[in-house]
């Protein structure tokens, strides 16, 4: 092993530690990942770049107080929905690398599921005005539908994957997405969905945010002993 790579993994083994003092009990049974994916929506319209974020509720389990960027579980009826133009297909080709079972169709599911939660959670749609004539799935795709807007998936970006680690009581496999504030074609106001996990939408520049406040996780966060992991890693894969 190299010096450059173990000083990278000595800096990282110190990041993990850092994240986790929060979280000490990491005793819990092995919960399988829940598909997801999150946006970054980026406002350049000024001279510094925003992002849109949202502030927690403090009666959430799950990172209370947290400012945090839309994401949520991606939904069956994110297969269904129609769009305007399909996903890159290098971005698709990255969506579907180390799935048990890739597809396009599931690819196309994150990148609808990050578009989706990002209107239930802060009533934006995102997409392109067009005449919407195909079937709609029920639920919050009807508002995209009444408002003749159409996902523009060729406006997303993929930059990356990242699963909550074993031991842990909730377990999120998450596709990061990001996209221009430009693709905002519709807002409608005072919308949060059931499940909305945002209690407060605001824009910041991402340097303001106390750093406490501030959520940021590495694409796999390994910890215990290396055959733990290995057994972790294999379920997570779905290999025996």
């Amino acid at each position: 092993m190299s010096d450059v790579l173990a000083d990278r993994i000595e800096r990282m083994t110190r990041f993990v530690k850092r994240m986790n003092e929060v979280e000490r009990d990491l005793s819990s049974p092995y919960v399988r990942p829940k598909d997801a994916a999150t946006l970054i929506l980026v406002d350049r319209a000024g001279r510094v770049p925003k992002v849109l974020l949202g502030k927690r509720h403090h009666g959430h389990k799950f990172m209370p107080g947290k400012f945090v960027f839309p994401g949520g579980r991606v939904d069956p009826a994110d297969r269904r929905m129609p769009v305007a133009r399909p996903l890159d297909p290098a971005t698709e080709a990255h969506l579907m690398k180390r799935l048990q079972h890739p597809s396009a169709a599931k690819a196309r599911a994150f990148a609808l599921a990050a578009i989706r939660e990002t209107f239930e959670e802060t009533g934006l749609l995102l997409g392109v005005r067009e005449r919407v004539t195909a079937k709609v799935p029920r639920g919050p795709w009807t508002a995209f539908a009444e408002a003749n807007i159409l996902p523009d998936l060729h406006a997303l970006h993929f930059i990356g994957r990242a699963i909550t680690p074993p031991g842990r009581p909730r377990r999120f496999d998450a596709r990061f997405f990001t996209m221009d504030a430009s693709a905002i074609a519709h807002r409608i106001e005072g919308v949060t969905g059931p499940d909305a996990e945002l209690g407060s939408v605001l824009q910041h520049a991402a340097r303001a945010l106390p750093a406490r406040h501030v959520v940021m996780r590495p694409v796999r966060i390994d910890i215990g002993p290396p055959a733990a992991r290995l057994r972790a890693h294999q379920r997570d894969r779905g290999s025996p």
